[in-house]
């Protein structure tokens, strides 16, 4: 254990990033959970890295603005043809979001089979690198899910079926480079689950306590404890999640 290793310098981005990522998945994550396709992000956030390694694949600089082209376009893709499938095929739109999402994962491992550093630019979509995150990676990505936060708030009820998956799209793709693939599904799931036994009007509240708490306590575990920080987050979203699940189930049982 090392309590040094609490240091701002670090911890600092990475809780930014966070905080970022929660500000779009939170409410996201509760029309998802209200919606049945909670695969989605995952589908979405792995078509999206499948942009970024393409875009890899063919000599683009990692940070350059033609990489987060190919990702964005690459959801955007993905999203239009789950919106069509959701009209089309209703009943079966979560095992094709699956499929999707395999379909994508394989592409992606295809694609790296030559890339003597292949395994480590896959674990860094999935798991996230997100004690790399700088400062200077982040206004752009606040002022885009400023963007988006007000779209949604403001005329989430309107945009239907394609300006839905189409915010999905962008707002995934955003975060899936800053934190990876597994810290995104997360951060719009659990939040979602952890609300849903709370009072309506609480719900975005508790949502955003839990996400919040989940990433100050996993970024300063994993810190002490030197472990991967991406993996110590999504476990402390999940047990702060169940402790708040379970205090709305316990409030709702008793009214």
């Amino acid at each position: 254990m090392n309590l040094q290793a609490l240091d701002w310098g670090i911890l600092g981005p990475a809780f930014c990033a966070g905080l970022i990522v929660l500000a779009t998945h939170v409410p996201l994550g509760q029309q998802v959970l209200r919606r049945g396709i909670v695969f989605i992000d995952l589908a979405i956030a792995q078509i999206a890295g499948l942009g970024v390694i393409a875009a890899d694949a063919m000599g683009w600089e990692p940070e350059g603005l033609a990489v987060q082209i190919a990702a964005v376009c690459a959801a955007l893709l993905g999203a239009l043809l789950l919106t069509f499938t959701e009209k089309r095929w209703p009943e079966v739109q979560e095992a094709l979001i699956g499929v999707l999402f395999v379909l994508a994962a394989c592409a992606g491992i295809l694609l790296l089979a030559d890339n003597p550093h292949g395994g480590e630019h896959l674990k860094d979509l999935l798991v996230g690198q997100i004690l790399w995150v700088r400062y200077d990676q982040l206004p752009a990505v606040a002022v885009l899910t400023g963007i988006l936060l007000a779209i949604w708030l403001g005329a989430g009820a309107r945009l239907g079926r394609l300006g839905f998956y189409g915010l999905f799209a962008v707002a995934v793709t955003a975060s899936v480079q800053l934190v990876g693939v597994y810290l995104v599904f997360a951060s719009l799931i659990v939040p979602a689950l952890a609300s849903r036994f709370h009072a309506p009007r609480r719900r975005l509240l508790i949502g955003y306590g839990v996400g919040v708490t989940g990433y100050a306590s996993g970024l300063a575990a994993s810190a002490v404890l030197d472990l991967p920080s991406g993996a110590v987050v999504v476990c402390a979203l999940v047990v702060i999640g169940i402790a708040a699940g379970a205090l709305g189930t316990y409030r709702h049982a008793a009214d």
